[in-house]
C-alpha cells in the first residue's frame, strides 16, 4: 500500500486538476450559449434563402445555364475539414478526421494516390491529426477562428469558388461537426460544389416577380447562398466544439471526484493501518519492559 505522503501528494494533484476541469466547463458553458444563441438565429436565415434560391431552380428555364451547379468528371477534389484549435473536447476532432478517412479511402482512394485531393484545414487539430496519418494539408486557415465574423468567413468560400469555376477543383467537400445540442454533435459531410440542382417539378410555379429578369437574380442569389452554407458550417462547427468540450470537462470533473473519493478512502485505510502498527509496536515494547 501507498505510504501516506504519496497519498496526500496525489490528493492534492487531483484536487488542482478538478479546479482546472471545472474552471474549463464554466467558460465552454458560457461560450456555448453564445454561440448556440449566433447558430440559432443564423439557420432560418439561411434555411429561408436555401429554400428561396432552391425554389427559383426549380422554375427556372430550361436553357438558362448555372456555372455554379455544372458537373464536370471528377479529377479533382477538395475536402474542407472543419474541425477547432485547441483540444480537450473529447471525440470532437477525431470523429471528423475519422469520417474523412473513410470517405477518401471508399470513393477517392486513387485520387489521393495520384495527388488529385487536396485538404483544407479549417482548425489546427484537424490539420495535426491528418498530419499524422498521413495525409498533408495543402492550405488552411486557422486563424478564422479570432474573429468568425461573415466578411472573414467569406474571404475563405470565394476562393472555393474562384476555383471551382476556374476548373481547378471538379468538386468540393465540407466535412464537419452539425450541433445539435450541449451533448451531442453530428459529423456531416456536405457538397459544397458543384451546386446540386432539385428535381425538376413541371407543376411548379413561380409565385415571385422578377426584377431585373429570373436569370440575373438566381446567378446573383446562388452565389450568396453558397457564402452563407459556408457560414453556416462555421458557426455549427464552433457551438459544437463549446457543448463537446464543456461535455468532456463536465466527465472529468466527475471523474476527479471520484478518484478524489477513492483516495481518501485508501488514505483513511493507510493511516489506520500506521496507527494499527504504532499501537502494536507500543504494546509490544510494554510487554517486553515488564518482563
Amino acid at each position: 500500500m501507498a505510504n501516506l505522503k504519496d497519498i496526500r501528494t496525489r490528493i492534492e494533484s487531483v484536487k488542482t486538476t478538478r479546479q482546472v476541469t471545472s474552471a474549463m466547463k464554466m467558460v465552454s458553458a458560457a461560450k456555448l450559449k453564445r454561440a448556440q444563441d449566433h447558430i440559432v438565429r443564423f439557420r432560418p436565415y439561411a434555411e429561408k434563402l436555401n429554400g428561396i434560391v432552391y425554389h427559383l431552380l426549380n422554375t427556372m428555364d430550361e436553357d438558362m445555364t448555372i456555372n455554379l451547379a455544372q458537373k464536370r468528371e471528377v479529377d479533382h477534389v477538395l475536402m474542407v475539414i472543419v474541425t477547432s484549435n485547441r483540444g480537450l473536447c473529447g471525440a470532437f476532432n477525431s470523429h471528423v478526421v475519422k469520417e474523412v478517412n473513410r470517405v477518401v479511402k471508399e470513393q477517392y482512394s486513387s485520387h489521393l494516390k495520384n495527388h488529385f485531393i487536396d485538404f483544407m484545414a479549417i482548425g489546427k487539430q484537424g490539420e495535426k491529426i491528418l498530419k499524422s496519418t498521413g495525409i498533408v494539408c495543402s492550405s488552411q486557415h486557422n486563424d478564422i477562428y479570432g474573429e468568425p465574423t461573415f466578411s472573414n468567413v467569406e474571404v475563405i468560400s470565394d476562393q472555393i469558388i474562384t476555383d471551382f469555376l476556374n476548373k481547378k477543383y471538379d468538386k468540393v467537400l465540407l466535412v464537419y461537426n452539425e450541433f445539435v445540442n450541449a451533448g451531442q454533435q453530428k459529423v456531416n459531410i456536405e457538397q459544397f460544389l458543384p451546386l446540386e440542382l432539385p428535381m425538376k417539378d413541371p407543376l411548379s410555379q413561380s409565385n415571385y416577380i422578377y426584377e431585373p429578369d429570373q436569370e440575373t437574380i438566381i446567378q446573383q442569389l446562388i452565389p450568396k447562398s453558397l457564402k452563407t452554407m459556408f457560414y453556416r458550417t462555421i458557426l455549427d462547427s464552433i457551438a459544437a466544439e463549446h457543448g463537446a468540450r464543456m461535455t468532456s470537462m463536465h466527465k472529468a470533473t466527475d471523474n476527479a471526484s471520484d478518484m478524489l473519493g477513492e483516495l481518501k478512502l485508501s488514505y483513511n485505510k493507510a493511516r489506520q493501518s500506521a496507527i494499527t502498527n504504532e499501537i502494536l509496536e507500543i504494546v509490544g515494547g510494554a510487554e517486553a519492559l515488564s518482563k
